[in-house]
């Protein structure tokens, strides 16, 4: 009785070895003939065996499973993650075994997906499909982890969808595992254009100059992206009505990288969001203080002045802002809109006079000072102009002023240009 049991015992090994075995030939003829409809019910069969195959028969399979699933770019989104995982299970297996006789292969199928994957989302991006890109760039990161820029490419893009849900769990994915996308650039200049190029690598740019092709070498280090990483989570949050989260985000940025002045922008950008102006003000004078010289931040400061009624600090901010920047047009622009905010009220004032001879007199002097206030104007319009020849709200503001002061001349040639300008733009 016991001879026959390990007989019969035997021969159910013997069975189930030769049921793998048909199972995995199954799946090898359909992937041959390019039936990988076959090839997955075939594969769905032999996953039911997997838990008694040997581990050379496992790691056959997860290949086999993973070019059914992946189907030559033609399966799901589900059946392609499903794909990456078999051929991580693989990996990992033989890893263990200690003998990699179908990890090459593995490595070159992942590198065939990657690339058409890579090809794939730049072209949803290109065509601003924000969401394919988003999970092409996603699956990009999963197949090779290492190249956490897809990851963040991932990020961006869905955040752009907009799919905030999507985008939060990458941001905050990027964040734990301490992502900063800070690169070292390589450049030089071209002897024959005079044009400075950003080389791949520093061979590649150290031999072009060694060679005489390039001149000037020069290293520059990106700016991190840390800084937009938790700001877009924190106004993430925000949008989603988690200001408690959103401020923790950027309280916890702000405590690991204290003199961030990218960190200390984002988290007055989330105060504003928030309606909190106050604190919004305070970050971004404190901003300046470590960063004087920004034209930006000066200018910024002058747009929240003007939006709280404080022409004259408005004012100030701005001209602090085109004394860092000459060319910082918004400014200038800026500048002469405050200035001519003041007409208002001495119009209302001259709307309110009477006819005696005391309002008449009170009425010419206003008349002056609305002038004044003209004159002080044109200066910054006629700047904001001359930096950018297209800005048609400075030429119209220019053209009305010009006749209300009576200088005709300039009026009827700033006419010209305004109506050419409308031309332009009606593709006249």
């Amino acid at each position: 009785m016991k001879k026959l049991l390990t007989i019969m015992l035997v021969f159910a090994i013997i069975s189930l070895s030769y049921a793998q075995k048909k199972e995995i030939r199954e799946i090898e003829k359909a992937l041959k003939d390019s039936n990988f409809a076959d090839a997955k019910a075939a594969a769905s069969s032999a996953e039911a065996l997997i838990g008694s195959m040997d581990d050379k028969s496992k790691a056959k399979f997860y290949l086999l499973k993973a070019q059914a699933l992946y189907a030559n770019g033609a399966g799901t989104n589900a059946e392609i993650d499903d794909a990456i995982t078999s051929l991580d299970n693989l990996k990992d297996l033989e890893s263990k075994m200690g003998k990699l006789k179908y990890t090459q292969e593995a490595n070159e199928m992942t590198t065939n997906m990657v690339n058409s994957f890579l090809t794939k989302a730049n072209d949803a991006f290109t065509n601003k499909n924000y969401s394919a890109a988003a999970k092409r760039f996603e699956k990009v990161y999963r197949m090779s982890p290492k190249d956490t820029l897809y990851l963040y490419y991932a990020a961006s893009s869905a955040v752009t969808e907009p799919d905030y849900e999507t985008a939060l769990d990458y941001y905050i994915q990027l964040k734990n595992m301490g992502y900063n996308g800070s690169e070292m650039n390589y450049y030089a200049t071209n002897v024959e254009t005079g044009e400075e190029e950003n080389f791949a690598d520093k061979t590649s740019r150290d031999l072009s100059v060694k060679a005489k092709l390039h001149k000037s070498p020069r290293d520059q280090r990106s700016p991190s992206k840390t800084a937009e990483i938790v700001k877009n989570i924190a106004l993430i949050y925000v949008s989603q009505g988690d200001n408690e989260k959103a401020l923790g985000a950027m309280a916890d940025a702000r405590k690991e990288n204290p003199d961030d002045i990218g960190l200390l922008l984002s988290e007055a950008n989330v105060y504003l969001k928030m309606g909190n102006r106050e604190k919004f003000r305070e970050l971004m004078e404190e901003a300046t203080e470590k960063d004087p010289n920004n034209a930006e931040l000066q200018y910024n400061l002058g747009v929240l002045a003007a939006e709280g009624g404080n022409s004259e600090a408005a004012i100030k901010y701005y001209e602090n802002a085109v004394a860092i920047n000459p060319n910082y047009v918004d400014a200038y622009t800026n500048i002469a809109v405050v200035i001519l905010e003041g007409e208002a009220k001495i119009v209302e004032e001259m709307n309110g006079l009477g006819t005696s001879k005391a309002d008449n007199i009170k009425y010419d002097e206003l008349k002056e000072k609305r002038i004044e206030v003209y004159h002080s104007a044109i200066p910054y319009l006629e700047k904001a102009l001359e930096l950018k020849n297209t800005n048609i709200d400075a030429a119209r503001t220019l053209m009305n002023i010009y006749s209300a002061i009576g200088e005709m001349d300039k009026f009827k040639a700033m006419k010209a240009k305004v109506e050419s300008m409308q031309a332009s733009a009606n593709g006249n």
